[in-house]
């Protein structure tokens, strides 16, 4: 009787460890960095401009759901524009891009391509920044929705392409010996 009940309770806690193993959550992170299938990411660079007190940058807002991706995208022009309402919101299977079409007042329907970088902590953005089209824009995750704008700083200087000089043929003037004499 005594080996009878060993046995159970063996048999109990070793169905018990693996019911336990089975019922813990799966790791959340993926190679690379991914975005989750579900929830809702705030991507933004906003600030305040210190001499005009206008903000300045964009904000995109991605809601996943189980039927449908949603993208608010919104940016300044003088003052904070309207949330546009993406259309076309196409998101990589792997979660590591994605991009939509947004049509803002005024202005013409355009693409805009999201590049999901620092294990989903940023996005970059096709396109320049400031004018140089060799800077991305990058814009972190919001997770303090409580913070206040920071101040927004000034567009780095523009590089200048310096031309290549055309290559001379380098002239030896500091030699004083003369062949031959």
């Amino acid at each position: 009787m005594m080996k009878m009940t060993r046995h159970a309770l063996l048999a109990g806690a070793i169905l018990l460890a693996s019911c336990a193993v089975l019922a813990a959550p799966k790791s959340k992170s993926k190679p690379g960095g991914a975005l989750p299938r579900y929830g809702m990411l705030v991507y933004s660079d906003l600030c305040i401009h210190p001499d005009s007190g206008e903000f300045g940058g964009q904000r995109i807002t991605l809601q996943r759901f189980a039927e449908v991706d949603t993208v608010l995208y919104e940016y300044t022009a003088g003052g904070l524009s309207w949330p546009a309402v993406a259309s076309d919101v196409t998101i990589d299977p792997r979660g590591q891009q994605f991009y939509f079409t947004v049509a803002p007042p005024d202005e013409d329907e355009r693409t805009i391509n999201a590049r999901v970088v620092d294990n989903g902590k940023a996005i970059v953005l096709d396109g320049g920044y400031c004018g140089d089209e060799s800077v991305p824009m990058r814009l972190p995750l919001v997770t303090d929705y409580g913070r206040k704008a920071g101040a927004c700083r000034a567009c780095p200087a523009p590089k200048i392409k310096q031309e290549k000089e055309e290559q001379k043929p380098l002239l030896d003037s500091g030699s004083t010996t003369t062949a031959g004499l």
